[in-house]
């Protein structure tokens, strides 16, 4: 009992108050640049260049905000009224690097590409949006066939920003934010931790390895043999990543014996500088968390779009990452 409070409960309720702060600030800044008068500029000046990629200029901001969280990004394409521009959006946002993997990136760039960590980091954002204009094209001569529709509008005025109004919009977003993504977090958090904790026969086990959840990594783990990462210790963090993507280095910490913080030397024994680039490949673009697919889920209105979502993109960045493991390989190894 005090393990589920503290170690579940806690711990993942922790990880989403967390978050909070920075979210407030995120809602604070684009709840002034709106009020302001200065979104539908962007939008607007966007236009242009999204329209090239089958998308209106009223998309750029979704994926602005996905890339400090998935969650209020694809909320944020309630605003586009073509459906065809709006479920485009939905599907290509995720593809924008949200600041839940930023620990991951810093991480592993810290410890295998120190004299190129910011090439490394620009690169992965970069790679980002690569991936999802390339899957924007294919969207738009497949299941979205058609132009954007014409973009319309009638730009506000500047005005100095109401308190009131500001106030209004972060509160309903902060709220929404709370209350999708923390009850989801809340009880998923509540699975890892009981798969964590007992093994095949529901007894406690004093070693993580003999766990139901590493078993179920061990499943998956030839999955990735091809990437250059088969240990079941990488694949259970992975796993864990799918409820909330911070959770892949504290994972990885405490399976390998190092802590909440995993140490260099730990990573060391299970990565190499070219495993390493195909695993920041793979996390770039796999499925987001749980609470993004649950947004995703209601703005599409069907839980089977969803999963369809989730596994297109771990499909995408296994192949992705396959190509940058092997590339690493000719130029590193």
């Amino acid at each position: 009992l005090t393990g589920l409070v503290s170690d579940g409960i806690v711990a993942g309720v922790g990880a989403v108050l967390g978050f909070v702060p920075q979210m407030l600030v995120l809602f604070l800044m684009l709840a002034l640049l709106e009020d302001v008068g200065y979104m539908a500029r962007v939008a607007f000046i966007m236009d242009r260049i999204f329209r090239k990629f089958g998308l209106s200029g009223k998309s750029f901001i979704p994926m602005l905000i996905g890339s400090g969280c998935g969650v209020p990004g694809v909320m944020a394409s309630r605003t586009i009224e073509n459906e065809r521009d709006r479920r485009m959006t939905i599907l290509l946002t995720p593809f924008m690097s949200c600041s839940a993997k930023i620990p991951i990136y810093t991480v592993f760039t810290a410890a295998f590409f120190p004299h190129s960590g910011a090439l490394v980091m620009l690169g992965l954002y970069l790679g980002g949006i690569l991936v999802g204009i390339v899957a924007a094209k294919v969207l738009g001569a497949t299941a979205f066939k058609g132009n954007p529709v014409p973009f319309v509008m009638e730009l506000p005025n500047y005005r100095f920003p109401s308190a009131k109004s500001v106030w209004q919009l972060c509160w309903d977003k902060a709220k929404d934010f709370l209350t999708r993504a923390f009850t989801i977090i809340f009880v998923a958090t509540i699975i890892v931790w009981f798969l964590q904790t007992f093994d095949t026969r529901l007894n406690l086990v004093d070693d993580s390895a003999d766990s139901l959840l590493a078993t179920v990594g061990a499943w998956i783990a030839p999955l990735f043999a091809p990437l250059g990462f088969a240990d079941w210790r990488v694949s259970t963090a992975l796993i864990t990543g799918f409820i909330a993507k911070e959770s892949v280095i504290s994972t990885l910490g405490i399976l390998t014996g190092s802590g909440a913080d995993v140490s260099t030397a730990a990573l060391g024994t299970l990565f190499t500088p070219v495993t390493a680039a195909g695993f920041l490949a793979f996390t770039l673009l796999y499925t987001p968390c749980v609470a993004a697919i649950s947004a995703v889920k209601r703005e599409l209105g069907s839980g089977w779009k969803a999963a369809g979502v989730a596994l297109s993109q771990c499909v995408i960045a296994w192949m992705v990452a396959f190509l940058v493991y092997h590339i690493a390989a000719l130029l590193l190894g």
